[in-house]
């Protein structure tokens, strides 16, 4: 088996339109297609592809020290014009290198409190 990448995340959530909101809103994702499924949701797009899924719950879980996701990160094409719209929209982040120094991140907290990152390449290099 060789895993290529992530295709996407499925985040379960009592939040369901202010999610939603905020991956569009303040991410740029688009709402697309998503095959009839019995619980409510959104499919959100990163251009052709589904990126996140969204399902509601109505009791959504939360994480424990047994199992957890800490975040997922989305990569970006430009982190000084995402970090420049973020300060634009009033959106808190905190900026970090990954120890090879290679790459920049930019943690954001979705309305549920889960960590979303924003990933590219360090532009000070």
């Amino acid at each position: 088996m060789q895993v290529l990448a992530l295709d996407h995340a499925a985040v379960r959530t009592d939040k369901l339109e202010e999610m939603c909101s905020f991956f569009v809103h303040t991410l740029g994702l688009s709402v697309g297609p998503r095959p009839p499924v019995a619980l409510a949701g959104y499919w959100l797009y990163a251009g052709d592809r589904a990126v996140v899924h969204l399902v509601e719950s109505k009791a959504a879980p939360r994480p424990t020290s047994e199992a957890s996701i800490d975040h997922f990160a989305l990569r970006v094409a430009d982190l000084d014009a995402a970090a420049a719209e973020l300060i634009r929209q009033d959106t808190p982040f905190n900026e970090a290198t990954d120890p090879s120094g290679a790459l920049t991140q930019l943690f954001i907290r979705a309305p549920n409190g889960m960590r979303v990152e924003l990933t590219g390449p360090n532009p000070r290099l």
